[in-house]
């Protein structure tokens, strides 16, 4: 992680929040220090201080032995992020840069039981699906539930760290800022609009 004073977050509510906002995350394990990752959905739970992350992966993976092998994994959760080219700072003639912002959870995976998982799944898909949707999890019938669940696992992640980057130009004056913002702004590239609206946010 890029671990500059002027981007990193340290606020655990506004980190949670950001999980919460983008939970599509790279999680990341070893097994004899061969890493493996996968993309799934986690969700974030706070038992008085502590953090947890819920979610549930295919057996039969490379990621799934990771994880039997080592307790020890890293999620990446990653919001927006855009060039922003040195041709619109006051002196151009200075490096280009990234901007960006992504939040990194270590932890240690223990994997569920058969019952856990089926919560993990319920949980996951009542907070996506609407009640009366046909794909809601009480539509399914246990004969369905049961044959799958054989084919995952279910997993929870007590984090140990939580740290985030929050890399908005926040070390430019206020005139690069403006300038940065007005560029991303009138990008095709919708990242970088995105990118330029939590500028604007962050300066507000």
């Amino acid at each position: 992680m890029y671990k500059v004073s002027n981007f990193l977050e340290k606020d655990i509510d506004k980190l949670i929040a950001f999980i919460e906002a983008h939970p599509f995350a790279v999680l990341i394990g070893a097994n004899q220090n061969i890493p493996s990752a996968t993309q799934i959905p986690l969700q974030v739970k706070k038992e008085g201080e502590t953090v947890k992350l819920v979610g549930h992966v295919m057996r039969k993976t490379d990621h799934y032995e990771a994880f039997v092998a080592n307790e020890n994994v890293l999620a990446l959760f990653h919001g927006a992020h855009a060039y922003v080219s040195a041709s619109v700072y006051e002196n151009p003639a200075s490096a280009s840069t990234w901007n960006y912002s992504s939040v990194q959870a270590k932890g240690k995976v223990r994997l569920l039981g058969n019952d856990e998982t089926r919560k993990v799944i319920e949980d996951l898909t009542n907070q996506y699906e609407k009640e009366h949707s046909p794909a809601a999890f009480h539509q399914m019938s246990d004969e369905y539930i049961e044959k799958h669940l054989k084919a995952i696992a279910g997993i929870e992640i007590t984090v140990t760290s939580l740290e985030g980057v929050f890399k908005l130009s926040q070390n430019h004056s206020q005139a690069n800022k403006e300038n940065i913002v007005d560029y991303l702004l009138q990008s095709d590239d919708a990242q970088g609009q995105q990118v330029a609206k939590q500028m604007k946010d962050l300066n507000s």
